[in-house]
């Protein structure tokens, strides 16, 4: 048997500098944005450097100084479409703005947010960007004081100076409403989790004072651990065996999969005709032809951008005021819903 192979080290600025016949200062002026080094000697180190194929040490860049260009991006339930969706595109932009994301994946109870967030503030991040479920007020304090910034997608902590990013999810509760009742429904039923984060709240609030601004009975599903097809469908088998139901608004995507599954293979209601449904996120099954949703987008791009939006000013003035920036819903129309052409939108 041969002898293994010795495993090669990493080249060093001080190899570089060496090839070059520099100074290890000149290297790392060479690169680092702004600072000063001759034309001459930034020639020879970038030579050299890809001679040997030489990759700059970020990480130590970012010990030795106040800032780094790291951005932490922390969410739960990851594995959900439209989770998976937005960390795509919030980490395309970031990257795309010269920054390096670090993901913290609170996947299960066991591994908090909390935790998470004290533990990146290890590696001196530049900000924080919560995706997902919501941090402990606490935590964020202590990100701010550390000169971290902390952006939160889709929910609130208003007591707190952060940057925020919403969708408009009350124009999106209060325009399903107004597109059930214009399709003949009165008898409407609102599906959530236990779940109470700024989102599914403000879904089911906008949704229903609608609804009891034009006098009609709601039913308020608001049961189940997590935002899912399950409990969806545990939803559908649990409203739809009470009594009747002729129009419902899911408060994500998910939910809506699961509660037509079960209104039509266990409550055997047909759709759209016996039964409108409404979601929200428009994730790609939500297209399916078994199902054909209507549904609100939360547009991905737009959220990742205002993210990115806040990372960069404050990158530039730590001091910038927090903003809420607020995010347009748009109705995707497709064939759940009866009395509306598919393919429409508004």
């Amino acid at each position: 048997m041969s002898e293994p192979a010795t495993r090669r080290a990493y080249v060093t600025a001080a190899d570089v500098a060496r090839h070059a016949g520099v100074s290890r200062s000149a290297v790392s002026r060479t690169f680092t944005p702004g600072a000063s080094v001759s034309r001459e000697a930034r020639a020879r180190v970038e030579r050299a450097a890809e001679h040997l194929g030489y990759r700059v040490n970020r990480l130590a860049q970012s010990l030795n100084s106040a800032r780094s260009s790291i951005v932490g991006l922390v969410g739960t339930e990851l594995q959900q479409p439209f989770h998976a969706a937005l960390l795509s595109g919030l980490s395309g932009a970031l990257i795309a703005e010269g920054f390096q994301c670090m993901l913290l994946n609170a996947a299960n109870t066991k591994r908090e947010i909390g935790a998470l967030m004290a533990r990146v503030l290890e590696y001196r991040v530049s900000a924080i960007v919560v995706m997902t479920g919501t941090p402990p007020a606490g935590i964020v304090e202590e990100c701010l004081e550390n000169g971290v910034r902390v952006i939160l997608v889709n929910k609130l902590l208003p007591a707190l100076p952060v940057d925020t990013v919403m969708a408009d999810h009350a124009c999106g509760g209060r325009l399903a409403a107004e597109a059930l009742l214009t399709a003949g429904c009165r008898r409407l039923a609102v599906v959530s989790s236990a779940a109470r984060t700024a989102s599914l709240v403000g879904r089911v609030e906008s949704f229903r004072a609608r609804v009891k601004a034009a006098g009609v009975p709601l039913r308020v599903w608001q049961e189940g651990r997590a935002t899912d097809y399950g409990t969806g469908r545990q939803a559908g088998l649990a409203l739809l065996g009470r009594g009747k139901v002729d129009g419902v608004f899911c408060v994500t995507d998910l939910l809506a999969l699961g509660f037509m599954d079960a209104a039509r293979h266990d409550r055997h209601r047909q759709i759209p005709d016996d039964l409108s449904v409404i979601g929200f996120d428009d994730i790609p099954q939500a297209a399916w032809g078994s199902y054909q949703l209507t549904t609100f987008r939360q547009p991905v791009s737009a959220l990742a951008e205002a993210a990115t939006r806040a990372v960069k000013d404050r990158a530039h003035d730590p001091h910038t005021p927090p903003r809420l920036a607020t995010v347009p819903v748009e109705l995707i129309v497709r064939g759940s819903v009866r009395g509306i052409d598919a393919g429409t939108t508004g």
